[in-house]
């Protein structure tokens, strides 16, 4: 049997006043932990954005009608809202598991040894902006999916996203000063790279709010624009993406970078082909509501993967390795 330690009154209050500090006291993560804390708020923040274009694709958009309940007299979905409530619900308490996974990697991060500061930062970063993005959603039911509320949704998820990649980038990285692997030239391309991913992303949103995935079976409104010349200029600048980062692997190969960035930006490369053909195929037969969803992963695979080669310009020492346990303490001490 399992002896429950007895908490003394000056423990509860502590626990009270600083419950990270109480837990932080009591539990020490190994770097594995702390990394995959912060790997499954990732790959939540992923999840929650595909999950979230299932909800428009399935016209689910206005399952439950309101916020922050479903209906007026219900916090939940109802029998009588069919399929397209439970989609809407369902997407809605996706929401709290994110916080979840948000929430381990703040609690991993609290308690790791040593303490370090800037990846608990991130993480409460990560949970504002989901608290934040929380009352968006609630606002772009509230106005019956206006497709600009939509859009800032989606941007506001991919600020999460961002977040969560730096977070699990760091718990492999020491607290020392960044040192540079490339050259000022090669950064200055990068940085190109991110403004022309920024750019294609922000014009996707505007493919999605002049398109016909409206997000509901009711009369939604659309952005005023041409879906046609905007996609065009979405393609456009998906083959700048494109055209940087086949330049970015040839000017790393020619300064004999190594080997880190030229894989990260290989495998940028191959991501962007992949998503170039789903979005060729989904424009040439009418959108399908299967290829869509996918563009929708390979978008953030597509942001995760330019953060990555950004990230991967500079290199920190690694952290140093886990805390001994009391028993090994015990035998260097000996020693």
């Amino acid at each position: 049997m399992v002896r429950v330690p007895n908490l003394t009154r000056a423990d509860a209050l502590s626990a009270v006043r600083s419950p990270l500090a109480f837990i932080a006291e009591r539990w020490t993560p190994t770097s594995r932990t702390v990394r995959r804390a912060a790997l499954s708020a990732l790959v939540m923040a992923v999840v929650i954005v595909v999950t979230g274009g299932a909800v428009r694709l399935t016209g689910s958009g206005l399952g439950c009608p309101t916020w922050p309940k479903c209906t007026d007299d219900s916090l939940t979905a109802t029998s009588a809202m069919g399929f397209h409530g439970a989609i809407e619900f369902g997407n809605r308490m996706l929401t709290y598991v994110l916080c979840a996974a948000v929430g381990w990697a703040i609690i991993a991060a609290r308690s790791q040894k040593p303490w370090r500061r800037s990846l608990t930062r991130l993480g409460w970063a990560q949970f504002w902006i989901v608290m934040s993005n929380a009352i968006l959603g609630g606002v772009v039911v509230l106005v019956g999916l206006n497709p600009y509320t939509v859009a800032a949704h989606f941007l506001l998820s991919t600020a999460l996203i961002t977040v969560a990649a730096l977070l699990w980038q760091r718990t492999r990285e020491g607290d020392a000063a960044a040192r540079p692997l490339v050259g000022k030239s090669v950064q200055q391309l990068v940085w190109f790279l991110v403004t022309a991913a920024v750019l294609l992303i922000a014009v996707g949103t505007v493919v999605t709010g002049a398109g016909p995935h409206a997000g509901d079976s009711s009369e939604v409104a659309r952005m005023a624009v041409s879906w046609e010349n905007v996609t065009k200029l979405h393609a456009v600048l998906a083959w700048i993406v494109v055209t940087l980062t086949f330049a970015l692997w040839f000017v790393l190969k020619a300064v004999d970078a190594p080997v880190g960035p030229l894989r990260r930006t290989r495998d940028l490369f191959l991501i962007l082909l992949s998503q170039g053909v789903i979005g060729y195929v989904q424009y040439f037969t009418d959108l399908p509501e299967a290829l869509v969803a996918l563009h929708m992963l390979g978008s953030c695979l597509v942001w995760i993967g330019v953060v990555r080669v950004l990230l991967a310009l500079r290199e920190r020492p690694e952290v140093v390795a886990d805390l001994p346990g009391p028993a090994t303490q015990s035998a260097l001490t000996r020693a």
